[in-house]
């Protein structure tokens, strides 16, 4: 047995029905050509099902005393493994479209895991159209994080589409594999490495000075309560009540869309700023806009929650290793670049902070500010006393074009944890030329998540705008391109439409299509709309003809008057 550290236990703790702490992941793959798929699928599912020995902590189960949770929590290897149970096939009903994965996604993603169980499980999902095909993983955060969820799926794919993988990435033979061809990565011995210098250096100051750097961190985050700093933000310190921070139940909804790599990353240059910068900003233009959708816009700005990775290279064994920083979101602010900039601002105090801090510094540092948090989720007060308003989560991902036995990988969407007071959780990966963003939020206090994507997009198309780099013509992602033919969703509002709306290159298509309703229905609906005007014009005819004759006896009359 091991141990699990508190940080990992953490999530076991503020587990509750509405609030299951499990990540997860949807990827989109095209079969390779010339091949059966059913034959192909029940291959890949036969490897899945590997019933050997497992790596961490995909063999092992929760053991714990008789405190609970509450108490010392290990991890034991799991006797009695059922892989049947672990690794699962689906398949979508007809037509088979993002809107039924979507709805599937969002289903699997609102059931707890089972804790007598190791916590985890993989659905291959066949059934969508251009022959493709699916996988939905989830885990629990205390097993495994965004990163670790990276090195995992990374294990599975190759930059070549004819290299076949015959091993299961959760095999502990996997694992090795893997761990040997990050060590060649590297760069050769003789120098000490910077990763090298940098620990060391940790090290002393560790020994010199840690408690030290946490007390000054924690200085700053009291000075931002006491007015001295108006730049950084912290967890609890002005955060608004609104339409997203509320008590949130155990029913999710799930939506995911990519925007090209490029086309952000130019967007955040302009204003000299990160990429991470540029999805934060993307991020806070779509909360506005949705807030003012339901006349809900708070004077004061909401804040976003940031994990900030501070797993070392090559680290596959830890489950979580991450710190987090408080964002302000600027969403009082009208200007987009004017938002921009009090964004990037929030994020360099943040970042000036860490950087003065090894990252075991930074653990402790926000295990202590966070700590209420954990405080607010178990006696249900988080949605009154939230310590931020939102989660925006960057995951580097591959930058190379993926392939899984031959299957072309086109999407990786992050599946991530609403919280109670952070209703709706923005989680994007990088994947090859395109930033692939996953959108999950509580189906209540979030109706409609899925207008999110078509926000995102006017966000972006307002920031390019502001910095002149507006065009005509936008590339579009996978989603986009895959599925150009997806109806449109939801009802007309009847409000005034947007001017990013009224121009096509701007709006993204809706393939985030609300889950539900008969489909069916649409193309008599179109047809009925197209028959009314031909049918008034039928009715009015004869109308019109009696009109005109009325018109031409009365005329002589007249003019003899005259």
């Amino acid at each position: 047995m091991r141990r699990m550290p508190i940080t990992d236990a953490f999530f076991l703790l503020a587990e509750s029905r509405r609030t299951p702490m499990h990540v997860g992941g949807l990827n989109l793959f095209t079969l390779p050509k010339d091949v059966d798929d059913t034959t192909f699928l029940n291959r890949l599912g036969e490897i899945l099902s590997y019933d050997g020995e497992l790596r961490r902590p995909f063999g092992e189960k929760l053991k714990t005393g008789p405190l609970g949770v509450a108490g010392n929590i290990f991890w034991e290897e799991e006797d009695e493994m059922d892989m049947d149970y672990h690794i699962r096939h689906s398949a979508l009903p007809k037509p088979g479209r993002y809107r039924e994965l979507f709805a599937l996604i969002s289903r699997l993603h609102s059931t707890l895991l089972d804790r007598s169980r190791p916590l985890w499980e993989l659905h291959l999902i066949e059934g969508l159209p251009n022959r493709q095909f699916a996988t939905y993983f989830k885990a629990h955060h205390c097993a495994i994080d965004g990163v670790g969820s990276m090195h995992l799926m990374s294990s599975m794919y190759s930059t070549n589409a004819h290299s076949k993988v015959k091993i299961s990435p959760f095999s502990r033979e996997a694992y090795e594999l893997y761990k040997k061809q990050l060590a060649g990565k590297r760069p050769p011995t003789g120098k000490p490495r910077e990763n090298d210098v940098r620990a060391a250096a940790e090290v002393l100051r560790g020994q010199l000075g840690g408690t030290v750097n946490v007390a000054r961190a924690l200085s700053d985050a009291a000075g931002v309560w006491l007015g001295r700093n108006k730049t950084m933000a912290v967890p609890f310190h002005k955060i608004p009540k609104s339409a997203v921070s509320t008590q949130i139940t155990g029913a999710r909804r799930f939506v995911a869309q990519s925007w090209p790599f490029e086309r952000v990353r130019a967007m955040g240059r302009a204003y000299d700023g990160t990429l991470n910068d540029a999805v934060m900003a993307m991020c806070a233009g779509a909360l506005r806009k949705h807030l003012q959708e339901q006349r809900d816009l708070p004077k004061v700005s909401l804040k976003a929650m940031a994990p900030v990775s501070l797993r070392s290279a090559g680290d596959m064994d830890s489950a979580n290793a991450v710190g987090m920083v408080i964002v302000d979101l600027a969403t009082n602010v009208r200007d987009p670049a004017k938002r921009f900039r009090t964004i990037k601002a929030s994020m360099d105090a943040s970042k000036a902070q860490l950087q003065q801090m090894t990252p075991g510094e930074i653990q402790v540092y926000t295990g202590i500010t966070q700590a209420p948090l954990l405080l607010g989720q178990l006696t249900g007060l988080s949605s009154r006393f939230p310590a931020f308003s939102t989660v925006i989560s960057n995951v580097p991902g591959p930058r190379e074009r993926r392939y899984w036995n031959g299957a072309r990988l086109e999407g990786m969407y992050p599946v991530s944890i609403p919280f109670d007071g952070a209703a709706v959780n923005f989680t994007l990966v990088s994947n090859y030329e395109n930033l692939d963003f996953g959108i999950v939020a509580c189906r209540r206090s979030v109706p409609q998540v899925q207008r999110m994507i078509d926000y995102l997009e006017e966000s972006l198309a307002e920031l390019e705008d502001a910095a002149g780099l507006r065009r005509r013509g936008r590339t579009r992602g996978p989603l986009q391109r895959l599925n150009a033919t997806e109806p449109a969703a939801g009802k007309a509002s009847g409000k005034q439409t947007s001017p990013a709306r009224k121009n096509p290159s701007r709006v993204v298509p809706r393939l985030h299509a609300k889950a539900g309703g008969d489909s069916r229905a649409q193309p008599k609906r179109a047809a009925a709309t197209q028959a009314a005007p031909a049918k008034a014009a039928r009715k009015a005819a004869p109308k019109k003809a009696a009109a005109k004759q009325v018109a031409s006896k009365k005329t002589p009359g007249r003019a003899a008057k005259k």
